[in-house]
């Protein structure tokens, strides 16, 4: 069905160096003081999530014409890399939430996008993303959370679990199974704007190795009743592809986090090998720090230019999940290698919670798991170059 979604979009320079600059402001001011407290307490930084709203950053790839800042991905990717280089949990908070707003906006109908959308880009509302399953997570067309007809809407029964926002977000785009006979699987599938209410409660709160302060919990639903209204595009059976085509996005925005990561602990390897000296000199004149400095730096840079191609792509409008899937592989994997080598750079440092490195390394190994592991996304890599080179 026709959308008023528009992918084909551009920016003005002088307004993307401007925002650039207030998130730089921001960064600088607000966030880098707080970051520490928050990750080591595993703290929901409400001061922050207040000040990203101000930001308008949960509107950022919401369209103008509902209140959005109607940003292309490569702003977006620009926008994202700045802020994870410094902290990256923020990034998930409004990351999750945009992918349910896309997907209304993308495949809503009028009255969906006019009733939830401008509430979304305010940041009144903040949604999450409601995939994963207990026994389902890469393999989305494994779900076992049904959705049955009840009077003239729906009553679902069902756990999700991994789902960011799940303990603050009011609103979450919910996949169900509303065909579990269907053949194949994915015609089954169905998308639901599911806000909190009766039969929707929260599970617990899941207690992580990295990505501290943002919150992942269990959702569980018990008889909970949901009007037919509330389907996304009031079409059953589009769930799968509406659910993976805002992925698309959210691997690119896993790809900047991996360029921010990656970037960020470059910075603090960078300025520690300056400082920390052995046999009379900064460890940045050893060759063997060199070496690693050489290595990191080609890293991260490779990682961006992967990352802002696949960007540009998605601005075109162009199919890009080989695109997003390598610069999501890459950069994850980038994001990871650059923190571990910071850590052999710090030396004993490293591993004490005063320094901020440790951080990165807790961090970078979700973002190989992430929005589709990256086992999966070499095998959508080879199927699409494959299919995009025939013999």
């Amino acid at each position: 069905m026709a959308t008023a979604y528009q992918q084909q979009r551009t920016i003005d320079a002088d307004f993307e160096d401007a925002l650039m600059d207030s998130i730089d402001k921001w960064i600088e001011r607000d966030l880098r003081p707080v970051v520490m407290h928050h990750d080591h307490g595993d703290i929901w930084p409400e001061e922050t999530v207040k000040q990203m709203t101000e930001l308008g950053l949960f509107g950022a790839t919401i369209g103008t014409d509902y209140g959005g800042l109607g940003l292309p991905a490569t702003t977006y990717a620009r926008l994202v890399a700045r802020i994870s280089s410094f902290w990256m949990a923020p990034t998930g908070i409004f990351n999750s939430h945009l992918i349910c707003a896309m997907a209304i906006e993308k495949f809503g109908t009028p009255e969906q996008r006019a009733k939830w959308l401008p509430k979304m880009a305010s940041g009144e509302i903040r949604g999450g993303l409601a995939l994963t399953e207990p026994d389902a997570g890469t393999d989305l067309q494994g779900i076992r959370m049904q959705a049955c007809k009840s009077g003239n809407g729906y009553s679902i029964n069902g756990t999700k679990t991994w789902i960011s926002n799940g303990i603050k977000g009011q609103v979450f785009a919910l996949l169900v199974k509303t065909d579990p006979d269907a053949n194949p699987r994915y015609k089954g599938m169905s998308l639901f704007i599911a806000d909190k209410r009766d039969g929707f409660r929260v599970g617990k709160k899941i207690e992580k190795l990295g990505y501290k302060a943002i919150d992942s919990a269990e959702l569980v639903f018990e008889d909970y009743q949901i009007g037919a209204d509330q389907l996304i595009g009031g079409v059953e059976g589009d769930g799968f592809f509406q659910a993976t085509g805002g992925l698309e996005l959210g691997r690119i925005n896993v790809a900047a986090r991996g360029v921010g990561l990656a970037e960020g602990a470059l910075r603090l390897a960078t300025e520690y090998a300056q400082v920390r000296k052995t046999m009379g000199k900064p460890i940045a004149e050893h060759q063997a720090i060199q070496l690693k400095l050489g290595e990191m730096v080609t890293r991260a840079r490779a990682a961006r230019l992967l990352t802002m191609d696949a960007a540009a792509a998605y601005d075109r409008g162009e199919r890009v999940d080989m695109e997003a899937g390598m610069a999501k592989y890459f950069a994850s994997e980038a994001a990871v290698k650059n923190a571990e080598e910071a850590m052999r750079i710090f030396g004993g440092y490293s591993y004490s919670k005063e320094y901020e490195i440790e951080r990165f390394y807790r961090d970078a190994l979700l973002m190989c798991i992430g929005e589709g592991t990256n086992e999966m996304q070499r095998m959508i890599i080879a199927k699409q170059w494959v299919k995009r080179n025939p013999a």
